[in-house]
């Protein structure tokens, strides 16, 4: 099976950089909102939360665009 790379300016780098990219992009954003309205103050270890958020978007992001 042929890995999906992506082609920018003749630098070939694999498609899941660009979306772990993304995912952690959309992790800052949600970190924003999440330590905004509280959520880490009810959570045991926010590190954990973080990464489980991560790999969940990450995940999602995976199912979506690579087929």
């Amino acid at each position: 099976m042929i890995t999906p790379t992506l082609n920018i300016y003749g630098l070939f780098v694999p498609a899941l950089l660009g979306l772990a990219l993304a995912a952690w992009a959309c992790l800052s954003v949600a970190r924003i909102g999440l330590t905004r309205i509280g959520f880490y103050k009810i959570t045991v270890h926010p590190a954990l939360t973080d990464l489980a958020l991560y790999v969940l978007i990450l995940t999602g992001f995976s199912a979506l665009f690579i087929q």
